[in-house]
């Protein structure tokens, strides 16, 4: 399945409407699993993220938190919580490693920088699984088909997430993430949780980010 681009310019053809796009229809107890996750990891994950918060103050300038506005749920747009693992200023989608702390390298590795979009979880603008959540820039070079990734709320970690992270090109995050929102059900999602854990201690497609990608320019 393409992009809506020509890879040579890299020029929008047409941007999708996602006011066309099917009505979103969680099914039964993913909020419940959302909130299970949400109170079952908080007595460890509080005391770490003000740990991981306080070492990000004291080793680098600037804020604790980034925020970035992303798309979600039926292409409306919030702001994402991450911990700042670069030093303060823009966060491009191929990022400098030049930029990165060496805090933020070990978050990165760890997926620990994205620790605070549990607040996201709790505010009902993100799932525990799901398509991760991404910018507008991405949205607009969307096929109309590929568009129905929005059609249910961005995820902590997803099918793609489990199957390659960053070393899959956008064009197979995408597919995974259209395979997921066909077949998405409790016991998939139990599933990619108990995947989670072992590609985050592995490490496997935490490096990546093929900055030819056409998905990954941002004009």
């Amino acid at each position: 399945m393409g992009f809506p681009v020509e890879v040579a310019t890299n020029s929008v053809l047409a941007p999708p409407d996602l006011g066309a796009l099917p009505a979103a229809r969680p099914y039964r107890l993913q909020r419940a699993l959302d909130w299970v996750v949400l109170i079952a990891c908080s007595p460890v994950l509080v005391p770490v993220g003000l740990l991981i918060g306080l070492v990000v103050a004291l080793t680098s300038r600037g804020p604790v938190l980034f925020l970035q506005e992303r798309v979600g749920l039926d292409g409306r747009t919030f702001q994402v919580y991450k911990f700042r693992s670069m030093v303060n200023g823009d966060n491009p989608l191929v990022p400098d490693p030049t930029r990165i702390t060496r805090v933020g390298a070990v978050l990165r590795r760890w997926s620990l920088d994205e620790l605070p979009q549990l607040l996201n979880v709790a505010k009902g603008e993100m799932s525990v699984v799901g398509p991760r959540p991404t910018v507008a820039s991405q949205v607009e070079r969307y096929t109309q088909d590929q568009a129905r990734r929005l059609t249910v709320r961005p995820g902590l970690t997803g099918l793609a997430q489990v199957s390659g992270r960053n070393s899959l090109a956008w064009a197979d995050r995408i597919e995974l993430d259209l395979a997921y929102v066909e077949t998405r059900s409790l016991r998939r999602d139990v599933g990619i949780l108990v995947r989670t854990v072992s590609t985050v201690l592995t490490g496997d497609g935490a490096e990546g980010h093929d900055a030819a990608d056409p998905m990954l320019r941002e004009g």
